[in-house]
């Protein structure tokens, strides 16, 4: 049978619905590879959904910046970039307690996160070591400063050196009992001296002089010289 006795219905067989039409094979390579990445449509389920759970889910891999929202005794959990929470483990060289709010460097793989780094912090390191601890400055100085003051607690504390030297707005000191022995000279230049005494005030000395440029005052119920 010759093609012009092909029946009307065999040609529109022979030939494809649906061809397609002639493009670049290397575009559609590029299309297939590009992610599927946007917003959830209203009402969207299964795929989509599982799709949303990955885009919150913590990566598997990151080094990085956190957020803390709450610490615990060796573990803080810190919130990432984009919002997943993860729990991590605190993996410091110094004992470093954290704050709410502060932003620490995390690392993590798989599902488990360390804190290496202390990027802005607002915690305590408290450094508590057994036994007797020594800090020497060989051939150099030691210096203790601190945004917010110094303070040295303990039973008994010991000063030795060559020379001290206090330079303070204001000096407060509380004690139950004082004793001071210098065996050189002993001076105090003062703007004005005001000295209270409650009970019994004595002075001993082998030579004892009062000079004043103006007047002084003698005030007594009974005032004894010899």
């Amino acid at each position: 049978m010759s093609m012009g006795a092909m029946k009307e219905s065999e040609r529109a067989a022979a030939v494809p619905v649906d061809a397609p039409r002639c493009e670049d094979p290397d575009r559609r390579a590029r299309t297939a590879e590009l992610p599927r990445i946007g917003l959830v449509r209203a009402g969207a389920t299964g795929a989509d959904d599982a799709l949303l759970g990955r885009a919150l889910a913590a990566p598997r891999d990151y080094l990085g910046p956190g957020r803390v929202t709450a610490t615990e005794a060796g573990r803080v959990t810190v919130e990432l970039p984009g919002g997943p929470s993860v729990a991590a483990e605190m993996a410091l060289a110094l004992p470093y307690e954290p704050a709410v709010e502060d932003t620490l460097l995390v690392i993590g793989k798989e599902e488990s996160y360390y804190v290496i780094g202390v990027l802005h912090g607002r915690g305590r390191t408290v450094l508590s070591l057994p036994g007797d601890v020594a800090v020497h400055a060989r051939e150099g100085a030691l210096s203790l400063s601190g945004d917010r003051g110094v303070a040295i607690r303990g039973p008994e504390l010991e000063i030795e050196a060559g020379k001290v030297r206090m330079v303070a707005d204001a000096v407060v000191q509380k004690v139950a009992s004082m004793y001071q022995r210098v065996s050189a000279l002993f001076s105090v230049h003062a703007g004005e001296a005001h000295t209270v005494v409650e009970k019994t005030s004595f002075t001993k000395a082998k030579n004892a002089t009062i000079l004043t440029e103006e007047t002084v005052t003698v005030n007594g119920k009974q005032i004894l010289l010899g």
